[in-house]
């Protein structure tokens, strides 16, 4: 008695099949589902249309494209800026280099002193001693050089940051027809702070691998050159990925800051004429052309994140593959005596 009836059954059935797919049944159908899956993961592979960015807003990336500068160019601007105090700089390098120095020669020293403990002796304490020494030259100028690149970077920021507002200052007045306020607010506070991380974790941390890199390919190239070999092939590969997400990401970053201003501009609008949004009971339409610019940015910044997170698979699955390709290399097996006998 409480089961419905047969055809109130095949109803519901009907309306929920036209309401998933359009018609009920149908094995045409779930091809084309397929189909459509099928495009849609292209779309978000590397390389798919997911990935484009020319399609977020015209101005935008007119003015994105057309500030682009080279590396060369910007660095060479930015020691104009801080060539009074390039002591600090100078300071800051000397220091990453003996850091560096001591780091390449901790990982030796550390294998020594762990297979002299065995037999212990003199060996053992000296190669303890001078590990010692270097883990205390490492950490004494690790700090220095952070020290001297953050101070290198205030004044970066602070140089840059009276520079702007001084060329801003002297414009003139069609400059500020032309530009609204919230744009050169936000090029005086965010893009200066964005700016600001070059010195002080860009440069520091690209000179800082650098040279360890270096260092350690020659120390392992002496030691074995099948090992050195494969670290090439490796850090060969990692270099194209980064070279590649490194622009995908300037890109991403110029189009972050053109909706950030634009964004910052509405909201120091609405800010600044609220009575006049309170007369006109505007602030529906205010709220959505801020909350507009706020999911543009979302998008670009979201695709920041998956590339980010793709860059850091490809380096993590790389390096435990350099891993075991160590293993393999490191490690041999003999079969006169069967014990594994260590070569690095």
């Amino acid at each position: 008695r409480r089961t419905p009836p047969r055809p109130r059954l095949r109803a519901a059935r009907i309306r929920a099949a036209a309401t998933v797919n359009g018609e009920f049944g149908g094995l045409g159908r779930r091809r084309l589902d397929a189909g459509e899956f099928i495009g849609r993961l292209r779309n978000v592979l590397p390389g798919g249309s997911w990935w484009r960015l020319e399609d977020e807003d015209a101005g935008g990336a007119g003015r994105a494209d057309a500030s682009g500068a080279t590396a060369a160019s910007a660095l060479s601007r930015m020691w104009a800026l801080v060539a009074n105090d390039r002591w600090v700089i100078f300071a800051g390098f000397a220091s990453l280099i003996c850091a560096a120095l001591a780091e390449i020669a901790i990982p030796h020293l550390l294998a020594a002193s762990i297979f002299s403990a065995q037999n212990g002796g003199a060996v053992f304490y000296r190669n303890a001693k001078l590990l010692v020494v270097l883990c205390m030259i490492s950490g004494v100028f690790s700090g220095v050089r952070s020290c001297c690149f953050g101070i290198a970077n205030m004044i970066l920021v602070k140089r840059m940051r009276e520079m702007l507002f001084d060329s801003i200052l002297s414009q003139d007045i069609a400059f500020f027809d032309e530009e609204t306020v919230g744009d050169l607010t936000s090029r005086l506070g965010s893009d200066c702070q964005q700016v600001s991380r070059v010195i002080g974790n860009d440069l520091n941390l690209i000179s800082r691998n650098l040279l360890q890199g270096i260092g350690a390919l020659i120390y392992l190239l002496i030691l074995s050159w099948p090992l050195g070999l494969c670290t090439m092939l490796t850090c060969g590969t990692l270099s194209t990925i980064m070279l590649v997400h490194g622009r995908y990401q300037k890109k991403a970053s110029k189009f972050a800051q053109e909706f950030t201003a634009s964004a910052n501009n509405v909201a120091q609008e609405a800010i600044s004429l609220v009575r006049t949004v309170r007369v006109y009971g505007t602030e529906k339409q205010e709220f959505k052309r801020y909350a507009k610019w706020l999911d543009k940015l979302y998008d670009v910044s979201f695709r920041q994140t998956m590339a980010y997170g793709g860059w850091s698979l490809s380096l993590n699955y790389l390096y435990h593959s350099t891993q075991l390709c160590v293993g393999c290399c490191c490690f041999d097996w003999r079969n006169s005596n069967h014990e594994w006998e260590v070569h690095c």
